[in-house]
């Protein structure tokens, strides 16, 4: 074993013995290697060490010899070497200690500047003479190339058996292999509804977090698969419910390579990251019975991708959220080309910000959120109103069928519940009562299978037909009822009851982004980009903070002295203004009577007694005029009107005002007195329906 080499100075310091398996199965099946790998120490003995100098490293069992990244025995052996303790490394074969040329020659010189020795079972080698590098050198190469040879054969097969889609995959729940290996669906009808349902539930909420609510709501269960691969039900869960959504096996699919290999972590271990759908290695469509289409199936992907609110990386327009500002989510700054954030602090804007967090400048641009909101959804109104009608029609009957899917589930969860506390029942009654540490387990089990059964039950029976929705088609009665009610769909969208969340979705549903920057001080040029690629240019007038930073403003201020002082009225010359298109600073599609009477007072023009702010209307009543003629605290309708019970209309200026009509201040009385719910007062209400209201 050419023992020659070893001299006085090698015997003076530590021989090591390095112990490697490549993983913790080998570590557990390969007894006899690992037994040979012990028995090196008395090799060491022979050779003429003490067993007080010989040292055993085995912390790197179940590691692989690839990259001495996180074998921390390899990278003590490294350490011990370069600081002159060890005279001789003992291995079964090179490949113990690397398999990488990036880790074997960096270990060869440290051997070799500090006279280390490497011995293997055929010989003893100084790294430090020619030969002794030359082969060793030869051997880390062999080591390496061994590794991908073994690597490349297996990973062909693999390819292989995966590109014809007959590879055995973990199967998620709602999926069987039989004896044969031919997959099919689940035989419990309750798994494949439930799957199911989360699909429908999902294309109807349009979140994976709206799903488990509504899934927690009926007390439903998911299936699951356990650690040793059967089916249990276990409580919904966020990332329960999304890796279903993401499983491409539920649209008939065989996948693989799905995830990839990448070191994330400071600690350098390679951690499993997913790839996105378009880099997937190997797609085979159709080979497992489907749950879905794979239409749906990529429309499900587009739905989640959409939802994350990623700005700096995926860009995505997130989940509608409740908030002032209309467009969060799909505005993009038109000067530098970013994604632009809301900010609430100081009044709803939107403000492009990308630059200022990444290289820290400037904000590029920030604007008043309300008006362009203003006329993004008028657009958007303008544009949709042909198709509300079908819109209507799909969106109630996507609600039924959600409705009847989940009762559906339900039904079938206590079904499953029966039966499970029939067999316990079953099961106690077959038991002999003399055995009582049985019988009381059993006894245990049935007592919770009937609780559990009767949770279930009454959940399903809280459900009254009160509460449930109430079927959904659309009737040609009340099909009528939306044509004729279709020029209300502007009163509708800014109704105080539609949620804030419902306008973004439905702004979601035709714009794809909209594209905004400051042509000037009081001016935006906004486009929207709708769906499918048209585009509509917009000009939003923005508010100001004082009269001088209006271009017209020593136009607009000429023309109110010229209009004081000849004695028209402040709101007549606020009239006036405004439709020759000037504006006041606080406001973008009017002149205020506030504006036309700093500016005339400013002046000191002074005109006889001026008109009541409010001036009558004809066949109006006023708040003040409505409380007076009833009775009651003007507080009292203004509380009503906050609160949506009572609904009429308002001039320009803001103000309410009622119908000069016996039968509406009848109807109001009643509300007073609580004998109806809320009534509708507006203009565009049926005159026979505007008082019906209990």
């Amino acid at each position: 074993m050419n023992s020659d080499l070893i001299t006085t100075h090698h015997l003076q310091r530590k021989a090591v013995v390095y112990i490697r398996q490549s993983s913790p199965h080998q570590v557990v099946s390969n007894q006899e290697s690992l037994r040979l790998q012990y028995a090196l120490s008395q090799r060491a003995r022979d050779l003429g060490w003490h067993e007080a100098a010989i040292d055993v490293i085995d912390a790197d069992l179940g590691l692989s010899g690839a990259a001495a990244t996180y074998r921390q025995g390899f990278k003590d052996l490294v350490a011990r070497v370069t600081l002159g303790e060890i005279g001789l490394i003992l291995s079964i074969e090179v490949t113990r200690l690397a398999r990488n040329c990036s880790d074997w020659y960096p270990l060869l010189d440290v051997c070799g500047h500090r006279g280390c020795l490497i011995a293997d079972r055929d010989g003893n080698y100084d790294p430090g003479t020619p030969n002794g590098r030359l082969l060793l050198g030869l051997k880390g190469t062999i080591s390496e190339l061994e590794l991908h040879t073994i690597r490349g054969r297996l990973t062909a097969g693999l390819l292989a058996k995966a590109e014809r889609g007959e590879l055995a995959q973990p199967l998620p729940a709602g999926f069987v292999r039989d004896p044969s290996g031919v997959v099919t669906k689940d035989p419990d009808r309750e798994v494949q509804d439930r799957v199911s349902l989360v699909f429908e539930s999902f294309l109807s909420l349009r979140t994976a977090v709206r799903v488990m609510r509504s899934l927690h709501a009926g007390n439903l269960s998911l299936p699951r698969r356990d650690r040793h691969g059967e089916v249990c039900w276990k409580r919904p869960t966020i990332p329960a419910v999304t890796d279903m959504l993401k499983n491409p096996a539920y649209a008939g699919a065989f996948v693989y390579g799905r995830k990839r290999f990448r070191v994330t972590s400071p600690s350098g271990r390679p951690q499993k990251t997913p790839r996105p759908m378009p880099e997937w290695r190997i797609v085979v469509k159709d080979k497992y019975p489907a749950y879905v289409s794979w239409e749906t199936f990529e429309k499900v992907q587009a739905i989640l991708r959409d939802n994350r609110s990623d700005y700096l990386r995926v860009k995505g327009r997130g989940v509608p959220r409740d908030g002032a500002a209309l467009l969060h989510g799909i505005t993009w700054c038109g000067e530098c080309g970013h994604k632009m954030v809301v900010r609430y602090k100081g009044g709803s804007q939107y403000v492009c910000n990308h630059l200022r967090q990444q290289h820290d400048v400037p904000e590029c641009q920030c604007l008043r959120a309300a008006p362009i909101d203003h006329q993004v959804a008028a657009a958007f109104l303008e544009a949709v109103a042909p198709a509300e009608i079908e819109a209507l029609a799909k969106a109630r009957e996507m609600r039924r069928r959600a409705d009847d899917a989940l009762r559906h589930a339900q039904e079938q969860q206590i079904q499953r519940l029966r039966y499970k506390a029939s067999l316990a029942e079953r099961q106690f009654n077959r038991i002999d009562p003399d055995n009582r540490l049985v019988a009381a387990e059993l006894e245990r089990r049935w007592e919770e299978a009937l609780l559990e059964l009767r949770q279930a039950e009454e959940t399903l029976k809280g459900k009254t037909d009160a509460s449930l929705p109430q079927p959904l088609g659309i009737d040609s009665r009340l099909r009528a009822k939306v044509v004729a009610l279709g020029a209300r769909l502007p009163a509708i969208w800014v109704d105080r009851a539609t949620p804030r969340e419902h306008r973004k979705a439905l702004l979601r549903c035709l714009i794809d982004k909209v594209i905004m920057r400051r042509g000037a001080r009081d001016r935006a040029e906004v486009r929207i980009v709708w769906r499918g690629g048209a585009t509509t240019e917009l000009v939003v007038m923005l508010p100001v903070n004082g009269l001088a930073a209006l271009p017209r403003q020593d136009e607009m201020e000429r023309r109110i002295c010229e209009l004081a002082s000849k004695g028209v009225y402040d709101d007549e010359i606020a009239r006036i203004l405004t439709t020759e298109g000037h504006r006041s600073p606080r406001r973008v599609d009017g002149v205020l009577l506030s504006t036309v009477r700093g500016v005339r007072l400013r002046h000191r023009i002074k005109t006889a007694r001026q008109r009541s702010r409010w001036p009558k209307v004809e066949g109006r009543l006023s708040v003040t005029d409505l409380a007076a003629r009833l009775r009651i605290p003007p507080k009292w309708i203004y509380t009503q009107l906050r609160r949506g019970k009572l609904l009429t209309f308002s001039d320009p200026a803001g103000r309410y005002l009622f119908p000069d009509e016996e039968e509406a201040t009848q109807a109001i009385r009643k509300l007073r007195e609580h004998s109806i719910d809320h009534i509708d007062l507006r203009e565009d209400q049926p005159h026979e329906e505007r008082y019906c209201y209990g």
